[in-house]
């Protein structure tokens, strides 16, 4: 549908039952050959993600421990189901993403002044929305958009993905419909979901990446010249020019 990178989910809720982290399992395990990115000629890149919900404070300690499992994966998701373990994951725990709860209505507002959020967006972290529960009931569509405008107001924008976390392939939708019908609903600028969906992903694997690593991790980018910009030449130019 013309994403060139997909990410597998493991996730592990707490409250069901006592589950211990699991090794991530191999693409290639799964697929004999990856399938071609559409308008390129290399194959789909698969990476693995673990997301934790958590609903207790001990539940946060498996991601303190030197479990060589967790380092495996490729993005760390945590779930928080509380205000406090909300705060927590944004100020404290080395994770990639917190996922915003889009099901039903949020057990907690987002307050005033957002310092916790602050801190988050500082240590680039992400915050996740997801779309296919606004597809498959009406009523999980009122609680997405709601609970989405209400993380607008408070981080305007910034630091926001949107995902799918389907489990079949009708609840797909390509990324031109996610960054134009889904990221206007949730509130989101033209610019922020287009972002959504492509520069701020890649900018979760390489946190990723820098978490897994421990070094740095450095994404350059070219920047034109003000000068060749704006159409004027340098003085030295302009003066050989009128010579």
């Amino acid at each position: 549908v013309g994403y060139s990178t997909v990410a597998i989910n493991h996730v592990i809720d707490f409250k069901e039952k006592k589950q211990e982290i699991v090794k991530p399992i191999s693409p290639s395990e799964l697929f004999p050959s990856l399938p071609i990115v559409q308008g390129k000629s290399k194959p789909i890149k698969i990476v693995t993600r673990l997301t934790l919900v958590v609903s207790d404070p001990s539940h946060c300690n498996i991601l303190r421990s030197t479990s060589t499992n967790i380092r495996l994966y490729d993005i760390i998701a945590v779930f928080p189901k509380t205000e406090k373990l909300f705060h927590v994951a944004c100020t404290n725990l080395d994770v990639d993403l917190i996922c915003i709860n889009v099901t039903e209505k949020l057990p907690f507002y987002f307050r005033r002044p957002p310092v916790n959020m602050v801190k988050a967006i500082d240590r680039s972290i992400y915050f996740e929305l997801l779309y296919t529960p606004a597809i498959k009931d009406s009523t999980m569509r009122r609680y997405t958009i709601s609970n989405a405008l209400s993380l607008m107001q408070i981080c305007k924008g910034k630091n926001i993905i949107i995902s799918s976390a389907a489990e079949r392939p009708l609840e797909l939708r390509g990324p031109y419909d996610v960054k134009g019908d889904r990221g206007l609903l949730f509130g989101l600028s033209e610019s922020d979901a287009k972002a959504a969906v492509s520069t701020n992903c890649r900018a979760v694997l390489l946190h990723g990446e820098t978490r897994k690593t421990a070094f740095g991790v450095v994404y350059t980018k070219k920047k034109p010249r003000a000068a060749e910009e704006e159409g004027v030449l340098p003085v030295c130019k302009k003066a050989k020019t009128e010579v």
